[in-house]
């Protein structure tokens, strides 16, 4: 089992975005979309390859709210990395 992970850059500005934009249409909202990142993320963290191989990636769906969550396993350090913070609306060229 994998216990660590980094959000790269690209992620956590994805998240704060969603985040804010959560929070300007109702209060406490934003706080319950990064609540459900978080849910996600230990998903990962406790069974890192039952999520869909889309390449080089993994994807997990995120309850409630149209985000999919995009990460890369690096086994040899036992890490994973949270590539993107995806909304599914976007074009998908622009998941990674």
């Amino acid at each position: 089992m994998i216990n660590s992970f980094i959000q790269l850059p690209k992620a956590q500005l994805e998240i704060l975005d969603a985040w804010e934009w959560y929070e300007d249409r109702q209060p406490g909202l934003g706080d319950r979309f990064k609540n459900e990142v978080a849910k996600a993320v230990q998903l990962i963290l406790k069974n890192p390859l039952h999520y869909p191989l889309k390449g080089k990636f993994r994807e997990i769906k995120i309850d409630v709210f149209p985000y999919l969550v995009i990460y890369q396993i690096d086994k040899r350090e036992n890490i994973i990395f949270i590539v993107s913070v995806f909304h599914m609306s976007r074009h998908p060229q622009k998941k990674y």
